[in-house]
């Protein structure tokens, strides 16, 4: 059966995690470089500040969500970019009393909607609770890249289940990032969750298959490890594909991770 605690719950639980890593940081283990080349452990967290505070955004006025993105320009990595600067000026204690108060705002704010009331987006409008679901993705990711910077290797939960969810719903992003037309058909999903429960997800008569651990799928399509450093496996030619191309977020792609680059899968 497939896992149905609450994602607002296990949004806040994600960020708790992060936090415990950065709370005792002295401002040299702040600047300390992440895999993402040029972001260090504050750009990652300015980067999840900066998200949150969209997210908060798009629950709570949609109006002003609209005129923010439509203001962003051409280039999403130069507004990327852009958006930190303010969070970074702050400093490691500004920048870490920021980033709780925004988590705790946009769980308010999403708290505040049913999970199924629309919400704007930066690709296309979505339900609330994907949204979180979607805040998951993120603060994994980024949590990844700080939990590999601080060399601590991060015990997943069955929390990863909104993310896998989250990845199967957006798995066209890696064609549309590469300006590639994606297969008429989906997936089929067969992962094991870490507490060993098996979550069958996607489209249930697809040829093409994807299995392995969730956490795995998890960290290949946010692009945290190669697929060849994954457990991970495909029936069909276009899942095999698909395994290079899998991205959950919006935008280009980026370099991702060399294989070899981690000793060990996460």
């Amino acid at each position: 059966m497939l896992r149905q605690k609450n994602v607002l719950t296990d949004l806040t639980d994600e960020g708790n995690e992060i936090d415990d890593l950065v709370a005792g940081l002295d401002a040299a283990g702040w600047e300390k470089a992440t895999p993402a080349e040029g972001w260090t452990i504050a750009h990652q967290i300015a980067h999840l500040t900066m998200v949150f505070a969209l997210a908060e955004k798009a629950a709570a006025d949609a109006p002003a969500f609209e005129a923010h993105v439509a203001g962003l320009g051409p280039s999403f990595d130069a507004a990327v970019q852009r958006g930190l600067l303010p969070y970074l000026a702050d400093g490691p204690d500004k920048l870490l009393e920021r980033w709780r108060s925004q988590r705790a705002a946009t769980e308010r704010a999403l708290s505040a909607l049913a999970p199924g009331h629309i919400v704007p987006w930066l690709v296309r409008p979505i339900p609330a609770a994907v949204l979180a679901a979607a805040g998951m993705m993120e603060t994994f990711a980024h949590g990844q890249d700080v939990a590999d910077a601080l060399g601590v290797r991060r015990t997943y939960t069955d929390r990863v289940f909104h993310i896998a969810q989250f990845v199967v719903t957006t798995w066209e992003f890696g064609y549309q990032s590469r300006e590639l037309a994606p297969p008429a058909n989906g997936f089929g999903f067969r992962l094991t969750a870490p507490s060993g429960e098996v979550w069958e997800l996607g489209a249930a008569d697809a040829l093409e298959r994807v299995e392995g651990p969730a956490a795995d799928l998890c960290l290949l399509a946010t692009r945290r490890r190669h697929r060849a450093d994954l457990a991970l496996t495909a029936t069909g030619p276009e899942a095999d594909r698909w395994l290079d191309l899998a991205q959950a977020y919006r935008g280009p792609a980026g370099p991702g991770r060399r294989p070899g680059q981690f000793a060990a899968p996460a």
